[in-house]
């Protein structure tokens, strides 16, 4: 195809306003003329012409280079390759009208044989759009990536090219998430202070009326109330940028992931604590909890089942109670898999939350599909539970909805997991029973599983854990009469001679003073009886 280098000049004529070109006096001068190529391209579809062309080149040899280079990615294509061939003119021709840099040879050697995109334009924005709309896991899942893409990876670094992503936009993009928490901190503290405000003028009188208005318009004038960016949700954006980049890795577009070497905050997961006495005194003193997750000894455990003996999902406390189950595989444990004469209950199945609305959903992971042993009492609480529930279907006739669950609303339909959560809640705070969540009474199964000395692997099984190093991370607080006798058996194991030597002491300094105490006595009778003399 044909192609050419050439010089041109710039010039103006200042009456006409045309360039002189040829005619510029100043046009053999070595350095005042730039040089320009154009090379033809393969025709469009329709036979119509396109060509690359670019100018202002400093020299020959510069724009001979260029030219070469242009005709090197022209040469990659055989030329019986009809789409190659086109695929490589779209992308020249994009070069030029874009004036992009031209792209590598042999960058463009390794795209064309994976059947990628040649010109490297597909936005982070465009790439999150593409795969989440590939995704095919549950409903909540895709919420929460969407969530992720909206708020934070769009508005941060969607506009960036995909191959041109760097370790050090994801710093920017992390840093500018941590200064924006403390924007709406402050922003949060306004608008908190203007209401303590509003609450302290009268309605009565013209000018509190008058100052009432006026804050009111301040007020809607504030952004609301929002959350920040905790660390988990840090983590979490940062995981859905890993998982997004990985696949576009798989699909060849780019070769290098960012996200997984970016740093941020780790999480600091809370550890488990158990209601002490003391601890239950501070708690009651100052209202707060010694941490987020708090666990029920068997005693409170143990008061709080026979608080709430007479309500309608008894069974469903005490099942998650005694053995664990996650909130959502309660709610959505069916009776076919529930088998009361073999002991057990499989779970196969859950309700889950996407915003309010319930679906119906899978274990999230593998380990979750398991068989969960029953023990004698629990299983007498289900048979029970089962009774009721035939009444309450009998009395609502042909009303009743037949879901097939174990535990449901009145009528039968499903239960929804935020409104057992705020039940829970509520008949927590009526017991007078120190606070734990829901989700606190499957870490309370998992420490008197521990407590009883069962096996970590079963009760990682029963739990529903992958791996029985997440039980050990979780559940390393143990009730305190545990912790006791096994710092005890510990002790007895080393043979100290010192320990004899301070029995003997003891020993002795109880001596001595039961001779003072009988010596004491003895005075004091005497003295009694001088008395009496």
């Amino acid at each position: 195809m044909k192609g050419s280098t050439y010089r041109r000049c710039s010039c103006r004529d200042p009456k006409t306003g045309k360039e002189l070109g040829s005619s510029c006096p100043k046009r053999n001068s070595r350095n005042h003329c730039t040089y320009s190529i154009r090379q033809e391209l393969p025709p469009h579809d329709d036979g119509s012409r396109r060509s690359f062309a670019r100018g202002g080149y400093s020299s020959l040899k510069a724009a001979q280079a260029d030219l070469d280079h242009v005709r090197a990615l022209l040469g990659l294509v055989e030329a019986d390759d009809s789409e190659g061939i086109q695929l490589v003119a779209e992308m020249l021709a994009e070069v030029s009208g874009e004036k992009l840099p031209l792209p590598d040879v042999e960058e463009t050697r390794r795209r064309l044989k994976a059947g990628q995109d040649l010109v490297g334009s597909l936005t982070v924005a465009e790439w999150l759009d593409r795969w989440l709309a590939g995704k095919r896991i549950r409903k909540s899942g895709i919420s929460r990536y969407e969530t992720d893409i909206r708020v934070h990876l769009k508005p941060h670094i969607g506009h960036r090219r995909l191959d041109r992503l760097r370790v050090s936009h994801l710093s920017e993009m992390f840093t500018a998430i941590a200064d924006g928490n403390a924007e709406v901190l402050e922003q949060n503290a306004q608008r908190r202070a203007a209401v303590e405000e509003l609450a302290t003028i009268p309605w009565q009188g013209a000018e509190n009326r008058a100052r009432r208005k006026a804050l009111k318009a301040a007020l809607d004038a504030m952004p609301a109330f929002r959350r920040v960016t905790g660390p988990a949700t840090r983590q979490h954006v940062k995981a859905t940028l890993r998982a997004s980049l990985n696949d576009a890795i798989g699909q060849q577009i780019i070769t290098f992931n960012p996200a997984a070497h970016v740093e941020i905050d780790p999480v600091r997961k809370p550890k488990a604590l158990v209601w002490t006495d003391e601890r239950v005194a501070k708690w009651e003193q100052t209202g707060e909890k010694p941490s987020p997750v708090m666990v029920w000894t068997p005693e409170q455990t143990g008061a709080f089942l026979d608080f709430v003996a007479g309500d309608r999902l008894y069974a469903m406390w005490h099942l998650i109670a005694f053995r664990g189950l996650r909130r959502g595989e309660a709610c959505g444990q069916p009776w076919s898999e529930t088998n009361l004469d073999r002991h057990s209950l499989t779970v196969t199945g859950q309700l889950v939350q996407d915003g309010w609305e319930v679906e119906a959903s899978e274990p999230k992971t593998d380990s979750g599909f398991r068989v969960v042993a029953l023990d004698d009492d629990t299983v007498g609480v289900l048979e029970l539970h089962r009774k009721r529930q035939g009444a309450d279907r009998a009395e609502w006739g042909s009303a009743w909805v037949n879901t097939g669950l174990v535990f449901t609303q009145e009528d039968g339909s499903w239960l929804h997991p935020g409104k057992v959560t705020d039940l829970f809640e509520r008949l927590v705070a009526a017991s007078g029973l120190p606070p734990i969540r829901l989700h606190d009474l499957r870490h309370g199964a998992a420490t008197l599983m521990l407590a009883a000395d069962i096996d970590i692997k079963i009760v990682s099984d029963t739990l529903g854990h992958s791996d029985t190093r997440i039980t050990r991370d979780i559940y390393q607080s143990v009730l305190p009469h545990v912790g006791k006798s096994a710092a005890e058996a510990t002790a007895k194991l080393v043979p100290l001679q010192r320990k004899a030597e301070q029995e003997e002491q003891a020993r002795k300094a109880a001596k001595q003073a039961e001779k003072a105490k009988a010596k004491g006595k003895k005075k004091a009778k005497a003295k009694k009886a001088a008395k009496k003399g």
